[in-house]
Order: structure tokens, then sequence, then C-alpha cells
């Protein structure tokens, strides 16, 4: 199990080319961050908290860099209330508390032959940690089912374009033109016996887990990302 690890941090750029939605990227004013693909880490922006006693008020974040980047990049939509502070206060150049690793989603077991992911929305940043990273090779026939809102909410094109495995499938889907994830054709269209990884809003996660249950998946390959 990695050792969770204080980073005090700096941002050094922050991204938004659609409303309400910002990519943060930061890097660390001490040791290099390590983590695995998939794990999120904790964000404190207590301006006073100096690294020793009590860790203030944070949130989790899926990171959406691989480990092999020296800088972290995490996405988040604004809502809610610690959301809507990170929008006021930080800025480029504004100092931060970072502590991970924390979670497990790819280091537990499964078949990583014609395994699915299956991401809606920002749930999709958890996986790019790990289709950006050299660990991807090892993935036979992977299957990837994305929605988004629109075309413009997809954000993370460069990061598909430069994933690591070539062989990978892809299938996108916008809501406005296509409709929404479709889980039983999904089903349809995978083994009974792969993995599925599954990352979005509870709701999606919930009602997906149920539907491939009831089509016979075992739930030992139903792997969520809902720490939330």
């Amino acid at each position: 199990m990695a050792i969770v690890k204080k980073y005090p941090a700096k941002v050094i750029a922050i991204h938004s080319s659609i409303e309400s939605v910002y990519t943060l990227e930061f890097e660390s004013l001490d040791k290099p961050f390590k983590y695995a693909p998939g794990q999120f880490l904790h964000l404190a922006i207590d301006c006073d908290y100096d690294g020793s006693g009590q860790w203030p008020e944070s949130r989790c974040f899926s990171m959406k860099s691989n480990p092999d980047e020296e800088t972290i990049k995490i996405t988040y939509s604004l809502k809610g209330i610690f959301t809507k502070q990170m929008k006021q206060s930080l800025k480029v150049g504004s100092e931060v508390w970072l502590k991970l690793p924390y979670g497990d989603l790819f280091t537990q077991y499964h078949n990583k032959t014609n395994t699915v992911f299956i991401a809606g929305g920002t749930g999709i940043t958890p996986f790019l940690s790990l289709f950006t990273h050299v660990s991807f090779i090892n993935y036979i026939n992977p299957k990837i089912y994305l929605g988004f809102r629109s075309k413009e909410h997809n954000i993370y094109q460069p990061e598909l374009d430069s994933m690591c495995n070539s062989h990978s499938f892809i299938k996108i889907y916008y809501e406005d033109k296509d409709g929404i994830l479709d889980i039983q054709n999904i089903t349809d269209e995978n083994c009974l016996d792969s993995s599925y990884f599954i990352s979005g809003p509870p709701a999606m996660i919930k009602a997906f887990k149920q539907t491939l249950m009831l089509n016979g998946v075992d739930s030992m390959n139903i792997i969520t990302d809902n720490w939330e």
C-alpha cells in the first residue's frame, strides 16, 4: 500500500474552455509526486496551514495526469461551496497543500483482456491517468465508452490522442446528438466475463452496475470510481 504524504504545491496553470469546468495544474514545492494511475488526492486551500497539526478542510479530486509527469492535473466542475472557493481564491502562483495518494482503482485484481471502461463527463479523469501511462500497453483489446453533454464538453481529446495503447477501441457519445450512454448496448457488445470500470455521476454508476449484474456480469468484475 502506498504511503500517503503531504505536498506543498503551487498552481502553475488554470485552463477553462467551457463554462464552469476548470483544469488546474500543480507543481510540487518539495519532493516529487508519487502515485499510481487511477488514484486521487485531497486538496486543501487553507492559506494558514503550515503542514503540521490537523489537516484542514479539503476535497477529493481524481488525478488525470499520469505518474510519469512531473506535475499533477485535476479537472473539476463548479458545484458546491468548496469548488466555488477554489474558483474565487486559486490563481496562477497560489500555494496549496495536496495529500496523496489514495485509492486502488486499477491495482485491484481485474482482467486486462477485453477490459471495458465507461465514463460520463468529468468521470473520465481517473481513466486518463491510465490511458496516457505506459502501463496501458498491458491491456489487450480494451473497449472505451465515453459520454459528454456536447462536443464542446469533450475537453479531453488531446489526452485521448496521446493514449499509450494504439489498439484501443473508443466510442464517444455526445448527448445533444447521440443521446446518453446506453449500458444495455454496451453490455450486448462485450463479454460477460470482462472487467468493467465505471466512473461518473453516482446515479449513473448505480444504474449501470445494476444493469450489468442483471445481465449476468459478476459483481466482482464491476469496479467503480465512486469515492465521492
